[in-house]
């Protein structure tokens, strides 16, 4: 259970990042929620009794604005999800230099910048779990994936070093990296062709389906929950076992 803990969400308003804040709602922790699209965000805030920050996270100054409104609003932060990403299909050649540097920004720098902020309060309080969201491609190689893949690599060994940084902080840092999932970043469509074309992904997966956004945020939660007291710099594939094979 979280019930009580305070958590800061990114990319909250679609998702992966909906889902988490959710689930976490069910479970009784208290959020500050963040993301681009105010409608959405206005609608969590008002079902899950959250405060909602919209802003692009990219923003000079974002990581510590968003961690100030947790202490304004709670007086501490105990779980940060760095969840926004951002996705480019290509290869080296096919990658544009506005085309990395947003990669980067957004599932790099963004992420670097949330937890250096977030750190000194949890270090502080002599608690605190960051779940960062990589992804099965961090771990192993895709096709025409050069930026995202690069990034969410560096995600991979950038939780491995603070967990290793700030374990003694009473911080645990893990990631999350999830394979295939049901959300408008794997298929942006709305055509009656996208069923299709996610059955198609789900033959490849061992367990025989996509993910839901529900299967990830069940593991944010454990992550971010007491029961993983004990874990920290941990990987955890959620991706029917595609990293398996």
């Amino acid at each position: 259970m979280l019930n009580g803990k305070i958590a800061l969400i990114t990319g909250a308003t679609a998702g992966i990042g909906a889902a988490t804040a959710a689930l976490f709602a069910e479970r009784g922790a208290k959020l500050v929620l963040t993301g681009r699209n105010e409608a959405a965000g206005a609608q969590l805030a008002a079902t899950h009794g959250a405060v909602f920050v919209g802003m692009d996270i990219t923003t000079p100054g974002a990581a510590e604005h968003l961690v100030f409104t947790a202490l304004q609003n709670f007086g501490r932060l105990d779980i940060l999800v760095n969840n926004a990403g951002a996705l480019h299909r290509g290869d080296a050649v096919n990658t544009t230099d506005a085309q990395w540097e947003n990669i980067m920004a957004v599932n790099v720098s963004a992420v670097f910048k949330m937890s250096r902020a977030a750190i000194p309060v949890m270090r502080a309080q002599k608690s605190g779990a960051i779940i960062n969201i990589a992804s099965d491609w961090g771990l192993i190689a895709a096709q025409a994936a050069a930026a995202y893949g690069a990034s969410k690599g560096a995600i991979v060994q950038l939780t491995r070093s603070m967990a290793a940084d700030h374990a003694r902080d009473g911080i645990r840092v893990n990631a999350v990296c999830p394979g295939d999932t049901d959300t408008q970043m794997l298929d942006p469509g709305n055509d009656p062709a996208r069923a299709a074309r996610l059955q198609k992904l789900a033959d490849a997966i061992p367990l025989g389906r996509v993910g839901q956004a529900r299967d990830v945020a069940a593991a944010i939660a454990f992550l971010a929950s007491d029961d993983a007291a004990f874990i920290t710099g941990a990987m955890l594939p959620v991706d029917g076992g595609n990293s398996a094979v």
